[in-house]
């Protein structure tokens, strides 16, 4: 079952696309959007959350600015929406969704948050400022070093992780240098005793994951997602 459900924040309403499981949910995931919107890719994802056996929903991020998506093709039509989000707010927005989930009977231990593009930053900003069961980012650019105006890099917050953290990302990301990379794996191994992995696909680029660009790479995608399948259930709790 899938349906659009609308909660409450302090910047108003906002709502969550949900998919609901067969059966009994062994957990929750919190899907975040990339930089488009909550559109029919994220949606697909969500629902593959639903069919792995958790109780999946996505925020619409983009309710500051009257909410919608943009288009993979016309980057022109993406910063508009991100009107009036910045940490602050996407932090709040996550803990609606939370709320949310805790109103069905979900526990913060059997929660998971998963990010793609903007969204693997936000997985690592909620990892270091949240205790979930889980975390994966799917290339979340922006952690080691700035890449967008009015969101800060992230990496001066690996000590404070207290969400075990799957970072998932492609050698050939022109906007995430290995270099970047690297600097976080290391930074986490030094700064933190919570659980982390850091996994690079040499052949992949930005997006690799998504079947709807054409820098989608299906070995890498394939991979990603059983590793991401593999990480929930080893932190989530019961």
């Amino acid at each position: 079952m899938e349906t659009f459900t609308t909660v409450q924040t302090a910047d108003g309403p906002m709502d969550l696309y949900e998919s609901l499981p067969d059966g009994k949910a062994k957990g929750a995931a919190i899907v975040i959007q990339e930089a488009f919107g909550v559109n029919d890719h994220i949606q697909d994802v969500t629902r593959r959350f639903a069919a792995a056996g958790y109780r999946a929903l996505a925020p619409t991020l983009f309710h500051r600015a009257g909410g919608g998506t943009a288009p993979y093709t016309d980057f022109t039509k993406v910063m508009p929406l991100f009107k009036g989000v910045n940490d602050e707010a996407v932090l709040m927005d996550v803990d609606a969704a939370l709320a949310h989930l805790r109103g069905q009977g979900f526990q913060d231990s059997q929660i998971a948050i998963v990010g793609f593009c903007f969204g693997g930053r936000v997985s690592f900003l909620v990892a270091t400022h949240r205790r979930l069961g889980a975390a994966v980012g799917f290339y979340g650019g922006g952690i080691a070093v700035a890449r967008r105006p009015g969101f800060p890099v992230l990496i001066g917050h690996a000590g404070k992780l207290a969400t075990p953290w799957l970072g998932l990302f492609g050698d050939k990301d022109g906007g995430i240098p290995i270099e970047d990379v690297e600097l976080l794996r290391e930074t986490l191994k030094r700064e933190t005793r919570t659980p982390s992995e850091i996994v690079r696909y040499p052949d992949a680029e930005h997006g690799f994951h998504c079947d709807v660009r054409p820098s989608y790479n299906e070995a890498a995608a394939k991979d990603a997602w059983a590793r991401t399948l593999d990480w929930l259930p080893r932190f989530l709790h019961k």
